[in-house]
């Protein structure tokens, strides 16, 4: 499976295609709601979420006391700048 240019928006890839480049970036799927994907870093751990019209973040602990930091990004946006902001971490 090939992903479309770096610069393509998000609503231009395929479902499946969009899942791969998750796996790609080291997140694994929820197994009970295929829309959830978590991904864990030394530093950093987060939930995302393919909305119906977003990608969903929330850095799980990453705030001062312990709170959540939650962030969304349209599907207008390329993977590249996606990319470069979901998985930079909080």
């Amino acid at each position: 499976m090939t992903l479309p240019s770096a610069d393509t928006p998000l609503y231009n890839h395929p479902l499946p295609e969009l899942e791969q480049w998750l796996r790609d970036q080291g997140c694994q799927q929820d197994n009970n709601d295929l829309n959830y994907w978590y991904i864990k870093q030394p530093t950093w751990e987060a939930e995302l979420c393919l909305e119906i019209e977003e990608l969903t973040v929330r850095y799980i602990n990453a705030a001062e006391g312990n709170s959540d930091i939650n962030r969304s990004f349209k599907y207008s946006l390329s993977r590249e700048d996606v990319e470069a902001a979901v998985f930079s971490g909080p």
